[in-house]
């Protein structure tokens, strides 16, 4: 744990001052661990071990509740989170095909993120917008009745903003 420990020290005071600031440590565990993966994108283990020494629960209850929930992930997500809807409607328009393009172009399958971490991909049962089918969210952001060739032009899109210099 040093090492990790040394390398995001800045965010482990950040996870430190969340804490600290809880009126009572009792019972605050998914909340601690929602702020955790919100401040290092995920859970490894030694942020649930720290976490587990900070409100002094186990580590196997920590790791409990990290492995239950589906929202808690233990590997790195992409800065941009692709998602592709896989619901019966999106599936009978094409939704399949395009998740397989995304698997294609970014060498990865749903469920894995890029080495260079700037995309995770995912397949999702169905997110309530079947008018729109089918549907592609990227990090909260709907785009409705995608094409198959807008894969490349998607990815190429979230590739340029990494480039702009603010």
């Amino acid at each position: 744990m040093c090492d990790f420990y040394l390398r995001n020290k800045k965010l482990f005071e950040q996870l430190d001052t969340f804490i600290d600031s809880l009126e009572t440590k009792d019972g605050s565990l998914i909340q601690v661990l929602h702020h955790a993966q919100g401040i290092f994108g995920y859970l490894p283990k030694e942020v649930q071990l720290y976490i587990s020494e900070k409100l002094n629960i186990a580590p196997a209850k920590v790791y409990g509740v990290v492995s239950f929930y589906s929202y808690f992930t233990t590997e790195p997500r992409g800065k941009y989170k692709i998602s592709v809807c896989l619901g019966t409607v999106c599936f009978v328009k094409g939704s399949d095909k395009i998740l397989s393009e995304f698997e294609k172009q970014l060498g990865i399958k749903a469920g894995q993120t890029s080495k260079d971490l700037l995309f995770s991909l995912d397949g999702l049962r169905c997110v309530g917008a079947c008018g729109l089918a089918p549907v592609v969210v990227v990090n909260g952001k709907v785009y409705g009745q995608f094409k198959l060739d807008q894969v490349g032009e998607l990815l190429d899109y979230y590739k340029s903003l990494e480039n702009t210099t603010v």
